[in-house]
């Protein structure tokens, strides 16, 4: 397995951290919304970079 795909991975770990901030701090009202929005981003980016590499993967298959 290589960097890139270690660290694709290291998004979801850093999404699952950020939801759990976020359901700890929803009750106290300060910054959960933050942390949603922090985990959607490593989860949208997971898949973006998930795609890139398939799609780099793919081309150089073709070769």
């Amino acid at each position: 397995m290589t960097f890139s795909k270690i660290f694709q991975y290291a998004y979801l770990v850093f999404a699952v951290l950020f939801l759990y901030d976020g359901i700890t701090k929803l009750g106290k009202g300060n910054g959960a919304y933050v942390s949603f929005a922090l985990a959607g981003l490593a989860i949208f980016i997971f898949f973006f970079r998930r795609k890139f590499a398939n799609k780099y993967s793919n081309k150089n298959n073709r070769k």
